[in-house]
């Protein structure tokens, strides 16, 4: 298993864009992005760095592993 990246809010949407999601709204900092087939949604702040506890719960959210993930980038 892959470690996870340290990476911006920007570059977690760019790479689930990729995958199929599309932006919806923002309230805040908090960007939620959707995915219709198969339905998902989640919430990514818009933030410099990303803690890594909720980086891995976002890609686990999403249905990816951290290699796919990682690939997306």
């Amino acid at each position: 298993m892959s470690k996870l990246p340290r990476v911006s809010g920007a570059e977690v949407v760019s790479a689930l864009e990729k995958e199929g999601f599309r932006f919806i709204r923002q309230h805040g900092s908090h960007m939620i992005l959707r995915r219709t087939e198969p339905f998902a949604q989640t919430t990514v702040p818009n933030h410099r760095e990303l803690d890594r506890g909720t980086l891995r719960a976002i890609i686990r959210q999403v249905g990816l592993g951290v290699d796919e993930f990682n690939k997306l980038l």
